[in-house]
């Protein structure tokens, strides 16, 4: 077996010290050392006994810092040999190295012909991975976005309520975890109305996906995450442009699996709970309408002034279950607003907290770990916003602006107000591939609250 290629990080002043067969390869190459480029050196040009054709380093343009996204590029881009990273890099640099190598060659080909494969057409390259690297947090990693990039990329003829309960099932078997679900018309049995009027259009009915897991006195934690399998906008129909990627509306559910899948594989000393309400927001003569009032598990009710604002409908009564055991930490995960988007872009999530101390940590925490989250304010004074003349709240506000805040803060309507609460609204899709991130469903701020809930919360 050949020897790994070494990956050299360089400088423009480190590539003068280079050899002269190197450096004038290099200047016949246009390589100047930049952040973010490379250039493969031949055998040959260091005198090697490799023979013409082989390579005998890779020159890696060096950035005033590193991230986990720096060989991103190149763990696509490079011809399929082994490679090596240098032997003085940290041990921390060189796990988010090797993280953003491995989530960069992340293929969604289930629905491809083997021929077609693009992975098969070309191999890969492989990077080794040292043995200083956190070979346990970084499988866990790589396994968590894997699985949240699987669920939003599948077509909802396979990933709707029914196989995403599957999905969970799977998972909670994987880890020793306890599942019960909640489906149909039991959720009016057991008081979940406002997730079954958003599901009981679809022909897979509605449900509440229920995980536990971990030691019964560690401090608690849990995830809510919306699981609108699709969206049509209910009778408040979608455009056709709107509906058209409408499959990753689950996206929240599928980034709390993700962090569960992580929480657990790392074993963190935490109490677990997952709740997911699991729906199909379609179209039938069964369909909640424009002006319906529905009652909440709360016990407030709700006006709804768009049926296309579904997701804060299904979160809400999954929250007020959620906030009655007094987490230590409660976060929902959703793909809520289009406002968000106008307001931060598509690749950077929004987040709301009503603890600033937990929101300081997790912007610390993002920024560790290269998973960056914004924060928005929950201003007050725009709850008035949601007000009904002929209900407790409505579900949208009474104005075009500000939206990303109004759904926040009618989410808070349902958590008490002494539960530390984070609500992270987000894409879950990348439009656009850049390096480790290739287009498509994506986790987003994930790694972040794995660190908050690392750092601060697992005993």
């Amino acid at each position: 077996m050949s020897l790994a290629i070494p990956l050299q990080f360089v400088t423009a002043d480190d590539l003068q010290q280079q050899p002269e067969a190197v450096k004038a390869w290099a200047i016949a190459n246009r390589f100047k050392a930049e952040a973010g480029t490379y250039c493969l050196i031949p055998a040959l040009a260091v005198n090697s006994a490799d023979g013409e054709g082989a390579i005998a380093a890779v020159l890696v343009g060096k950035p005033d810092v590193f991230d986990t996204w720096t060989l991103g590029s190149l763990a696509n881009a490079l011809p399929p040999h082994t490679y090596s990273l240098p032997q003085d890099l940290d041990a921390a640099i060189a796990t988010q190295l090797c993280l953003g190598w491995q989530l960069s060659q992340y293929r969604f080909d289930q629905y491809r012909k083997p021929s077609q494969h693009r992975k098969t057409g070309r191999s890969q390259p492989e990077l080794v991975v040292p043995n200083r690297v956190d070979q346990t947090y970084l499988k866990a990693a790589v396994n968590a976005t894997t699985l949240v990039r699987n669920l939003v990329n599948t077509p909802v003829n396979d990933m709707g309520p029914a196989q995403l309960e599957a999905a969970a099932d799977s998972l909670a078997t994987e880890h020793q975890a306890l599942i019960t679900v909640t489906v149909g018309q039991e959720l009016l049995a057991q008081n979940y109305p406002m997730i079954h009027a958003v599901g009981r259009a679809s022909d897979q009915p509605p449900r509440l996906i229920d995980i536990r897991w971990g030691e019964l006195g560690a401090p608690k934690v849990t995830l809510v995450g919306k699981g609108v399998c699709f969206d049509s906008g209910g009778l408040n129909i979608k455009s056709a442009n709107g509906m058209k990627l409408m499959k990753k509306d689950m996206g929240g559910a599928a980034q709390v699996l993700g962090l569960a899948h992580f929480i657990m594989t790392m074993k963190l000393s935490v109490r677990l709970r997952v709740l997911i309400p699991a729906v199909e927001n379609s179209i039938s003569s069964g369909a909640m309408r424009p002006s319906d009032i529905l009652a909440s598990r709360k016990g407030i009710t709700v006006e709804i002034g768009n049926t296309d604002a579904e997701g804060r409908l299904v979160l809400a009564d999954a929250l007020w279950e959620a906030t009655q055991e007094n987490p230590d930490l409660l976060i929902d995960c959703a793909t809520l607003t289009g406002a968000a988007r106008v307001a931060l872009g598509t690749e950077l999530p929004a987040f709301f907290c009503n603890n600033e101390a937990i929101a300081q940590k997790l912007v610390t925490s993002g920024l560790v770990q290269n998973d960056a989250l914004w924060q928005l304010p929950l201003h007050m004074p725009y709850r008035e916003m949601l007000a009904s003349k002929i209900a407790d709240i409505n579900n949208i506000s009474s104005g075009s602006y500000g939206g990303a805040i109004t759904a926040a803060l009618f989410l808070q309507e349902f958590v008490k107000p002494n539960v530390p609460w984070i609500h992270i609204d987000f894409m879950a899709w990348n439009l656009r591939s850049l390096p480790g991130r290739p287009e498509g469903g994506e986790a987003m701020g994930m790694r972040a609250l794995f660190g908050l809930i690392q750092q601060h919360l697992s005993r």
